[in-house]
C-alpha cells in the first residue's frame, strides 16, 4: 500500500501543472526577501522652499526619511482617506446624521504636524477634525462610532464629527475660531507650567478674517506664548473662495509682528520640516509663530454641500492629478526603493478591511441610554442631579 502511494504521489509531482504549483510558494519568498533585502534604508528628499514672513531663514529645503517613516506615514495616511470615504457612504445612507466635515486631501496636514511634534505636545483644531482625532491616537473603529452617535465611540456617541477629544487633544470646536484663542490659553499653561511643551492651534481661511484671531495673536505675542497658529487653507470658506473673501490671501503674514511661514501643505515632508522648524522656534522662547499650509479639500465643505457649485470638477480632478499628497509619497518611496508597490498595495488591502470591520461596528453597536443623557458634565465631580425637559423628569450626573 506505502509503495503505491509514493508511485501516485510520484506521478503527481512529475505533472507540469504539479510542478509549477509546488514551485509558486519558493518563487514567492524568493522574490519577498530578494525586495526586502534591496531596500534602502532611507533616502534624502529636495522640498519646495517656504515663504517667510519675519524670518531670516526658514526650515531646510532637503530632508531625509527613512524607509519606516515612509511607511507609516503611507498607511497613516491611507487610513484617514478610508475612513473618510467610508463616512461619506454611511452619510449618505443616513447611518450617520448631522454635521460631517471630511478630511480627504488633507491628509498631509496632520500627519505632517503630528510627525514633528511630541505625544506631550498640544493640539486644538476645528471642526474638519477626523484627520487630527486619528493621529492623536484614537483608532478607526472609536472616530466611525462616534460618528454614528454609539456607545463606543470617543465621546461616547454624545459629541459627533464636531466633538472628538484625546489625550491632549482639544477637539473639534463647532464654533467659527473659537479654538484660537482656547489655543493660547493652553500655550498659556504650557508656559506656566515650565514643561516646555507647545500647542497648535488650527483654523481654516474661512476663520482667518475673525477678530479674535487677531485679538490672540495680540495676546500670544506680548506673553511670547509657546503657540503654532496653523491656517489650514484649503482655497475655499465654505463655498467662497479665499481671493472673494480676504483682501490678502497671504496668511502668513496675518500675523504682523509675528514670524510667518508658507508652506506645501499637499507635501508631508514639507509640513513635517516646517513644523519642526517652527516648534523649536517656540520651544526656544521666541514666542508664537503663524504657518499656513496650502492645502486642498476634495470633498464640500460639509455633507450638505456638493462642492461643485463654486469649482468645477475638472479643478478637483487637477489637483487629484498632481498634487494628491499620498500618490506624492507612494511616488518617492516606489522611485527611491524604500518600498515596492506590491507592498504598499498590501498596506492599502490592510486598511481597507479594518476600515471595514470598524463600519460594522460602528453600525451595530448601541445608542448610549437615555439614563447617560447628563454623564460626563464635569470631570471627576460627585454624582448630582439635572433636570430634564421639564421640573418633573430629573437625571443623574456621573463622570
Amino acid at each position: 500500500m506505502r509503495k503505491m502511494l509514493l508511485a501516485v504521489l510520484s506521478r503527481v509531482l512529475q505533472s507540469p501543472a504539479a510542478a509549477a504549483a509546488a514551485a509558486k510558494p519558493a518563487s514567492r519568498v524568493m522574490v519577498a526577501s530578494r525586495n526586502y533585502a534591496d531596500f534602502a534604508n532611507e533616502a534624502t528628499f529636495e522640498i519646495k522652499k517656504c515663504d517667510l514672513h519675519r524670518l531670516e531663514e526658514g526650515p531646510s529645503t532637503t530632508t531625509v526619511m527613512t524607509r519606516e517613516e515612509g511607511l507609516k506615514y503611507y498607511k497613516t495616511m491611507q487610513s484617514i482617506r478610508r475612513m473618510e470615504l467610508k463616512a461619506d457612504q454611511l452619510y449618505k445612507q443616513k447611518i450617520i446624521r448631522g454635521f460631517c466635515h471630511l478630511y480627504d486631501g488633507q491628509e498631509a496636514c496632520c500627519v505632517g504636524i503630528e510627525a514633528a511634534i511630541k505625544p506631550t505636545d498640544h493640539v486644538i483644531t476645528a471642526y474638519r477634525a477626523h484627520g487630527f482625532t486619528y493621529t492623536r491616537g484614537v483608532p478607526i473603529r472609536e472616530i466611525l462610532t462616534e460618528l454614528t452617535g454609539r456607545k463606543g465611540g470617543c465621546a461616547k456617541g454624545k459629541g459627533g464629527s464636531m466633538h472628538m477629544y484625546a489625550k491632549n487633544f482639544y477637539g473639534g470646536n463647532g464654533i467659527v475660531g473659537a479654538q484660537v484663542p482656547l489655543g493660547a490659553g493652553i500655550a498659556l499653561a504650557c508656559k506656566y507650567f515650565g514643561k516646555n511643551e507647545i500647542c497648535m492651534a488650527l483654523y481654516g481661511d474661512g476663520a482667518a478674517n475673525q477678530g479674535q484671531i487677531f485679538e490672540t495673536f495680540n495676546m500670544a505675542a506680548l506673553w511670547k506664548l509657546p503657540c503654532i497658529f496653523v491656517c489650514e487653507n484649503n482655497r475655499y470658506g465654505m463655498g467662497t473662495s479665499v481671493e472673494r473673501a480676504a483682501a490678502s490671501t497671504d496668511y502668513y503674514r496675518r500675523g504682523d509682528f509675528i514670524p510667518g511661514l508658507r508652506v506645501d501643505g499637499m507635501d508631508v515632508l514639507c509640513v513635517r520640516e516646517a513644523t519642526k522648524f517652527a516648534a523649536e522656534h517656540c520651544r526656544s522662547g521666541k514666542g508664537p509663530i503663524v504657518m499656513e499650509l496650502q492645502t486642498y479639500r476634495y470633498h464640500g465643505h460639509s455633507m450638505s454641500d456638493p462642492g461643485i457649485s463654486y469649482r468645477t470638477r475638472e479643478e478637483i480632478q487637477e489637483v487629484r492629478s498632481k498634487s494628491d499628497p499620498i500618490t506624492l509619497l507612494k511616488d518617492r518611496m516606489v522611485n527611491n526603493n524604500l518600498a515596492s508597490i506590491e507592498e504598499l498595495k498590501d498596506i492599502d488591502v490592510a486598511v481597507r478591511n479594518e476600515t471595514e470591520e470598524a463600519a460594522q461596528f460602528a453600525t451595530t453597536d448601541p445608542e448610549p441610554p437615555l439614563e447617560e443623557l447628563c454623564h460626563h458634565i464635569y470631570f471627576n465631580e460627585p454624582p448630582f442631579e439635572v433636570r430634564g425637559p421639564n421640573q418633573w423628569i430629573k437625571y443623574k450626573s456621573g463622570s
